[in-house]
């Protein structure tokens, strides 16, 4: 199958046609008559050789390869869209502009807000809009970096796109202050006999793998999909949970917790920028990702004592 033979109108009526279910209300999406929406799905039926709409009673249901298709002619039209809104020149200063990145809500406390501090300053024509990183991120990572601008996302998770280097955190152990069972420091025998709270997602396998491998297999109490409300359900409990440096300095107290060090020499975080290839040449998504490296430089530059240690070993 090339490109070259298709018609590439067909996939924006593909894509109405599947989430309408209505031949008339998808022409009127895309500014089609009905005898031309028509016309349309009689020659994506020829072409896929499935009915992709199949009458049941008075209304139209989607057939199984139109279910299938239903996800992929969104993100074919969003990274379509992408292609053709690429620009050769990009002048910050006086651009209307919208980036959308995939984030944890520590990538946006951490980095997402300086980054918009700086965006504001330098080009306050552009948006930036930060989504929450879906759990299945290891899952289909390219179809999920093509309908984005950028993915925020620390080494050891993802791999084999381009990305460029922001800055380096540490992981550190939140522990109640009201916890009489943990003395001045920890020790592997706390990892393993106290109850966890853990972040969900995927972002702290790497510290997670370690733990496994010096033998701790964490007794999960509670797990959350977000990073900030980690010392709320550690405080005034047994639990513990790992976190990161940067996020506990900027939480600290807004709840009665203590940030300790791990009994271990704790794996290294490296936080990066990901993007989909067919972003590289666009020169918008080039100020974007130099940016975003300078912001990652500054942090770096001005990181406190245990986070810069962690920095110098990156």
């Amino acid at each position: 199958m090339y490109l070259s033979g298709l018609d590439l109108n067909l996939v924006l009526s593909l894509r109405a046609l599947l989430e309408e279910r209505n031949v008339t209300r998808a022409g009127q999406r895309i500014g089609l008559s009905q005898p031309a929406m028509s016309a349309a799905l009689a020659r994506l039926r020829r072409h896929f050789d499935d009915e992709l709409l199949s009458r049941v009673g008075g209304q139209y249901e989607l057939t199984a390869l139109g279910r299938a298709l239903l996800d992929r002619t969104a993100t074919a039209c969003d990274l379509l869209e992408r292609v053709f809104s690429s620009r050769a020149d990009f002048a910050p200063g006086s651009e209307e502009h919208e980036f959308t990145l995939l984030a944890s809500d520590y990538a946006v406390a951490v980095f997402g807000a300086e980054l918009a501090r700086t965006v504001h300053a330098e080009a306050p024509g552009v948006r930036l809009r930060f989504q929450q990183t879906p759990a299945d991120v290891t899952e289909d990572t390219e179809t999920l970096l093509s309908t984005a601008d950028g993915l925020l996302m620390p080494h050891g998770v993802i791999s084999g796109f381009p990305a460029v280097e922001l800055f380096a955190d540490r992981w550190a152990v939140l522990v109640a202050e009201a916890n009489d069972e943990v003395g001045d420091r920890l020790t592997m025998d706390d990892l393993a006999r106290l109850p966890w709270v853990t972040y969900q997602r995927t972002y702290d396998a790497p510290a997670a793998r370690q733990l496994s491998m010096l033998g701790v297999d964490p007794r999960v109490e509670v797990s959350v999909d977000s990073f900030q409300v980690l010392p709320f359900l550690v405080a005034g409990t047994r639990r513990i949970a790992l976190v990161q440096q940067r996020l506990a300095e900027r939480l600290s107290g807004v709840a009665a917790v203590r940030v300790m060090d791990a009994p271990y020499e704790a794996v290294t975080l490296h936080e990066a920028l990901w993007w989909h290839p067919v972003h590289t040449h666009d020169a918008a998504h080039i100020w974007l990702r130099e940016t975003a490296a300078r912001v990652g430089a500054e942090l770096t530059a001005s990181a406190p004592g245990p986070v810069a240690a962690a920095a110098s070993r990156t």
